[in-house]
């Protein structure tokens, strides 16, 4: 693992354990698959999947609809990726809507290690794809979820790093052309944030490189024409089925729907100065070793590195975008996470090194965090919440002593403790699938909103049904009704029929005179919609 060519970390590997590095990969399928599909689909789960189901009920797959009426808010391309996963296993459920997600962090963390490993050894390669992949925000959420964010990012982050390495080369036409297709892509997933993104990071990495005039060449005009030939495609077929009339401006509205436009300047200066430390609790552990950068020669450290200089340059230009935007999703910055990561692992080896003040307190953190797991681990054993939970006591059992054993390597093994660590975090992650997962769906009033929708959908299947005028469907149950019945349900404002069963909001609708023949949980209130023949 010597450079070639190239300057390398200097992260020493002299007790390099090979069946360490198997046996975080080995840990990976049952942190990331066990009871993946245990929790029911929270709202934006729901709205990605229904889009999807209704476009294979519908045949229609150039124009999203939800509840058979347009929907505008973001492209297809999502929706596609769900509907190529649901036909190969010929299931649409929580399940089957939750692994392309796990498929698309897959191939991030490989994206990851493939563009770092051009630099860097192949541990610390390995370790930034792993500080993706373990940090707090993606393993215990965004990681079980059907959204977009996970791919999205993936597309995103892929567009950087293009970005930098054909600059070096100074190959214009490629680093336009694939950044461009990559941004496409993006757009097609989630509309204008990845022109931002692109934007963004050309302007900045350019004007910081002083080669600004390269953005009006020849070869950045191919490839914003590449950009527009695959989104303007789309739309060229889409308008052949809809108007275009509402479709930018919507787009153009979620974006900016998060502002200072929508929120004010009060909020958003209140945002400013709690954003980072949301950001640090979002991404831990990893985002401790941001007390890395408290040091005099921080800067002159970084810019030593032409690599990690960009990743710091391209990570605070559009970090900028939502910093100053008040309403913010941490899952909204996956495609920076790496970023900022290569940077806490790059200033590592010299903290490591030089024994500092911030190495010592992370690492008594850090080992403060494998002991709390372990313990954590133990708990199932005297608690009576899980007792219903299968082979409780063994999987206990197994994961508390696997992390025992880790918390102990933790501390024997200096020069491997950063991978010790992911090891921890992957089998928490497993124990926390075995136990949490099922037990929050115990207790949660969304798991009773999916069961009395399935109910309705499966006692009134073969009837005709829709939505009474303004009844407002939350989007788990629209899922789960139109799933079960296999059949769009429509909303109707006029022209009502009596044989046709309506779903109403009795809060909504005191006055409506209907024979009540059902009922299912709204989670939202915790309300009760109701089925009924109007009279």
């Amino acid at each position: 693992m010597q450079p070639k060519n190239k300057r390398r970390l200097n992260i020493q590997i002299s007790t390099y354990r090979p069946w360490l590095y198997a046996g975080i990969l080995a840990l990976l399928a049952p942190a990331l698959l066990i009871n993946l599909g245990e929790l029911a689909f929270i709202d934006d789960e729901s709205i990605r999947a229904l889009v999807a189901l209704e476009m294979k009920l519908s045949g229609n797959y150039i124009t999203p609809t939800l509840h058979g009426e347009y929907y505008y808010n973001k492209p297809p391309l999502w929706n596609w990726i769900l509907l190529l996963f649901f036909g190969l296993t010929g299931k649409v459920n929580e399940f089957t809507a939750r692994i392309p997600t796990v498929f698309c962090l897959l191939g991030y963390g490989a994206t990851i290690y493939y563009f770092f490993r051009k630099h860097y050894s192949r541990k610390v390669a390995f370790l930034n794809a792993f500080f993706f992949i373990t940090c707090g925000r993606v393993l215990f959420w965004d990681s079980i979820l059907a959204l977009i964010d996970t791919c999205f990012s993936w597309a995103t982050f892929t567009a950087f790093m293009v970005v930098y390495h054909h600059f070096q080369k100074e190959n214009w036409l490629k680093l336009f052309l694939l950044s461009y297709l990559l941004t496409a892509a993006g757009f097609l997933m989630k509309g204008l944030p990845a022109v931002v993104f692109q934007g963004t990071t050309l302007l900045a990495y350019f004007a910081y490189r002083r080669r600004f005039w390269k953005l009006f060449s020849w070869q950045h005009v191919v490839g914003g024409l590449s950009f527009l030939l695959i989104v303007g495609g789309y739309y060229l077929i889409y308008h052949q089925y809809n108007s275009l009339e509402n479709v930018f401006s919507t787009l153009f509205r979620e974006s900016s729907k998060r502002t200072v436009v929508n929120f004010g300047l009060w909020n958003t200066i209140g945002h400013f100065f709690t954003f980072p430390f949301e950001m640090v609790y979002h991404f831990l552990p990893w985002s401790l070793m941001i007390l890395y950068f408290i040091h005099r020669d921080v800067l002159a450290k970084l810019r030593a590195d032409s690599f990690i200089t960009f990743n710091l340059v391209v990570f605070l230009a559009n970090i900028l975008v939502y910093w100053t935007s008040p309403e913010v999703y941490p899952r909204y910055l996956l495609m920076l996470a790496p970023l900022i990561f290569s940077a806490y692992i790059y200033l590592h080896d010299f903290h490591e090194a030089n024994r500092t003040w911030q190495y010592r307190l992370i690492n008594v953190l850090f080992f403060i965090f494998c002991i709390a797991a372990a313990v954590l681990a133990f708990v199932p054993l005297f608690v009576e919440r899980p007792e219903g939970i299968p082979y409780r006591y063994a999987v206990s059992l197994a994961v508390g002593l696997t992390l025992s054993g880790l918390a102990y390597l933790y501390w024997r093994w200096k020069q491997e403790r950063l991978l010790v660590l992911i090891a921890v975090l992957l089998t928490f992650r497993i124990g926390f699938n075995w136990f949490v997962l099922p037990d929050r769906n115990d207790n949660d009033f969304g798991d009773l909103c999916r069961q009395t929708t399935k109910d309705v959908a499966e006692e009134f299947k073969g009837r005709e049904m829709a939505i009474y005028k303004q009844t407002l469907m939350q989007p788990t149950n629209s899922f789960y009704l139109t799933n079960g019945r296999g059949a769009i349900v429509p909303r109707k404002s006029d022209n009502f029929d009596k044989d046709i069963l309506y779903i109403i909001d009795p809060h909504a609708y005191r006055e409506l005179k209907y024979q009540k023949v059902g009922e299912f949980k709204v989670r939202h209130g915790k309300l009760t919609y109701e089925v009924g023949l109007l009279k």
